[in-house]
């Protein structure tokens, strides 16, 4: 069967990494599974011998029918239809499923990064997740202070998940073979994020604004977003957070964000008398 270029298809074609990759989740009997892109089957065999059962998610309509008929029903749900585009919410209660899931998938190239930052707006419904990306997109995600990879998905990921890179694949683990190395990663959702913030919205919306501009220093990024986060007098609220205002976004810490995040809201609130929330986080 060929694949679809525009949908970044590049089929898993190793049966023994497929069986790796499950084993290093340690699958449970009693757990449920989304699986985002079943492909061919080559992950959904395996995860289909572990789980209780999976939910297998595909917006290619001639694989769904393809792979229709392969296992029963009540073992492996196929789905045809868009990741992006799920309300996992309401998809859980229609099947009738209240234990937080674990996800599965071998993410597209090119809509990864868009894919993560769906499925942790339903944070609340996940245990896991164990996927494979990009090793780039792997480095971002892991990525610490100081490195180049870190920025705002980073900090994203790691506020709300405990994350651990499990193995690199090469190209020739997938058919078609990618030009670019994969990388296998697990998420595990956090009880509470990383960090405590005054206002989860407003933590965002500074992380956003700080790299806007990574080559700019936290001061020149901040006074570029002063309408945005409505708040004046920078360097004297870079000062009460101890931050040197010369620094970089690249430098900083969840923990000083969060301290940063704690001032800014604060002169926010003193001068305006606006503390309001900014809302969800924007993800």
């Amino acid at each position: 069967m060929r694949t679809r270029k525009r949908l970044g298809q590049h089929f898993l074609a190793d049966p023994r990494i497929a069986r790796r990759i499950v084993e290093a989740a340690d699958l449970r009997p009693e757990d449920i599974v989304l699986e985002i892109g079943p492909g061919r089957g080559a992950l959904t065999r395996f995860l289909s011998e572990r789980a209780a059962r999976v939910l297998a998610v595909e917006i290619d309509e001639a694989l769904v029918r393809q792979l229709a008929g392969r296992w029963p029903e009540g073992k492996v749900t196929l789905i045809a239809g868009d990741i992006l585009k799920l309300n996992l919410a309401e998809l859980l209660e229609r099947e009738g499923i209240s234990a937080p899931i674990r996800v599965f998938g071998n993410l597209p190239y090119h809509i990864a990064t868009a894919i993560l930052r769906h499925l942790l707006r339903f944070r609340a419904y996940l245990h896991d997740m164990t996927v494979m990306l990009q090793r780039e997109v792997a480095d971002r995600i892991l990525s610490l202070p100081g490195s180049k990879s870190y920025g705002y998905l980073s900090i994203l990921v790691q506020y709300y998940c405990e994350g651990q890179r499990l193995f690199t694949l090469p190209p020739s683990a997938f058919r078609p073979p990618p030009k670019v190395f994969s990388t296998v990663v697990h998420l595990r959702m956090r009880d509470r994020p990383a960090v405590d913030v005054l206002n989860e919205g407003f933590f965002f919306e500074l992380v956003s604004a700080l790299f806007a501009e990574r080559r700019k220093t936290i001061l020149n990024n901040l006074k570029r977003a002063t309408a945005r986060l409505r708040v004046n007098d920078l360097a004297s609220v870079l000062q009460r957070a101890g931050l040197d205002p010369r620094r970089r976004a690249e430098t900083l810490a969840l923990e000083e964000l969060a301290e940063l995040t704690k001032v800014l809201v604060q002169a926010r609130a003193s001068t305006s008398g606006d503390d309001a929330e900014l809302g969800e986080p924007t993800i």
